[in-house]
């Protein structure tokens, strides 16, 4: 039974619900949990590690240095006025998002002291006892200023991790493919049935015509629910009831199901999923995709054509999107947990000019966001960083109806997983995958006993 709140159920422990999950996941992958690194190894707490993905690396592509330029300008910032100093621990990025360096890292009591978290990741963390509360640190005001993006990372009106950006998703697609293929703006799908005749159409043997994510992860199910949403689907409802066998959900997994197997959509991503140069080399037509991507495009390819639309809709369903975005966090169970927290709210939970512009850099400098904190979305708004089209169309069309990402445990994302995927690649029926998915959830729910999955 699901309990939330005051005269909760006592949390589950750290080894039952991060430890043991991370534990198996790492051997059945073949991943040696790690020892002897991250926060809690350096007992004195004088020095915080910050596992990251952007910084400290060097490299060609001139939007990665700025951005890992970002991260150490805000570390250096901090140590030059602050005796706990901050070092930052650069790791990979398959690694951090696919991996299970991290959560084998916490898994062995050697996790970092602040770390990149994911809204998909939120429970595995806050459920297995990590999560330092970060509200002390934050100034007044300031969770009103970051409003519904903020909720997601909320247990008990307590705030344990700082959304940095919102990413919402929408359709991207070759202007000069789409002219070519004779269609017009006019033929820009607003349901799904016109999807799929667009993407049939500008089908070829070495272009494909609707591209969605490809391999199982948490990206994937990212991406795959607004489909459910816009059918009026969802996994389990405020309540904790599992509600995923749903006519929504069918169509939802119908609607990727039939575009691979008609050919519309390929197996394996285009370019090895490196979108800007699969759109130069006139391999995707379609491609559905995030914000992050504006940025991308004005680096490596400031000249080419493309659009931006809305997610289409199923018969009857109303538009909505999926909006993502990485958060700051701290481990309660760190050399420090106090002082982690302080560098988040710090960082990102100020009131002052400088956070805010700091957060403006971020979302609309050195990469292309909607900024999470209504402060730093007018202020980057009246310095014209929402100016260029593609940024204005995401924050004024796309994202306003966005939904954040959801907080499912890793039992509940393993299920919704594998539905996706049996329907896409395993030749397994919708019918099928929807029951074992629910099912699968339903069984899991009955001994939950951790915060609100909503």
């Amino acid at each position: 039974m699901l309990k939330d709140g005051k005269g909760a159920v006592p949390p589950p422990t750290r080894r039952r619900f991060l430890g043991t999950a991370a534990g198996a996941a790492a051997a059945a992958a073949g991943t040696p949990l790690l020892s002897g690194c991250g926060g809690s190894a350096k007992a004195d707490g004088k020095r915080l590690t910050f596992w990251n993905f952007y910084a400290p690396q060097k490299s060609p592509d001139p939007a990665v240095n700025a951005q890992a330029k970002w991260f150490t300008d805000l570390v250096s910032e901090w140590n030059a006025t602050h005796d706990v100093k901050v070092d930052l621990v650069f790791v990979p990025t398959g690694d951090y998002t696919n991996g299970f360096k991290v959560p084998s890292a916490f898994a062995t009591g050697s996790g970092p002291d602040i770390f990149l978290l994911s809204p998909g990741d939120f429970l595995r963390y806050s459920n297995g006892g990590v999560l330092q509360d970060l509200t002390p640190h934050l100034d007044d005001g300031v969770v009103e200023d970051y409003g519904d993006h903020l909720k997601s990372r909320m247990v008990d009106d307590k705030v344990y991790a700082l959304p940095m950006e919102v990413e919402p998703l929408a359709m991207l697609y070759d202007v000069q493919a789409w002219e070519k293929a004779g269609l017009s703006e006019g033929d820009i799908p607003t349901t799904w049935d016109q999807l799929l005749d667009a993407g049939d159409k500008l089908s070829s043997g070495t272009r494909a015509g609707f591209v969605v994510e490809t391999n199982p992860g948490y990206l994937q199910n990212f991406m795959w629910y607004p489909w459910l949403w816009q059918g009026g689907g969802d996994v389990v409802d405020p309540q904790g009831n599992v509600v995923f066998d749903s006519k929504a959900a069918r169509q939802a997994l119908q609607l990727w199901g039939d575009a691979v197997q008609h050919r519309i959509m390929p197996r394996t991503l285009p370019a090895a999923g490196d979108v800007v140069s699969a759109f130069k080399a006139g391999n995707v037509g379609m491609w559905q995709m995030g914000i992050w991507q504006v940025s991308s495009f004005k680096a490596f390819a400031p000249k080419f054509k493309y659009g931006v639309f809305r997610l289409p809709l199923p018969p009857g369903g109303k538009y909505i999107t999926a909006l993502g975005g990485w958060s700051f966090a701290a481990n309660a169970k760190g050399s420090n947990p106090d002082q982690a927290a302080e560098f988040c709210g710090w960082a990102l939970g100020k009131a002052d000019d400088r956070c805010v512009d700091r957060m403006v850099k971020w979302c609309t400098g050195v990469k292309s966001d909607v900024a999470p904190r209504t402060s730093a979305v007018e202020r980057g708004a009246e310095k014209g960083g929402y100016d260029f089209w593609a940024m204005k169309k995401f924050k004024d069309d796309i994202a306003p109806e966005g939904r954040a990402e959801p907080r499912f445990p890793p039992v509940v994302y393993k299920a919704v997983s594998d539905a996706i995927q049996g329907v896409m690649f395993a030749d397994k029926g919708v019918d099928g995958s929807v029951t074992r998915a629910a099912e699968s959830i339903d069984a899991f729910m009955k001994s939950y006993q951790g915060a609100s999955l909503i």
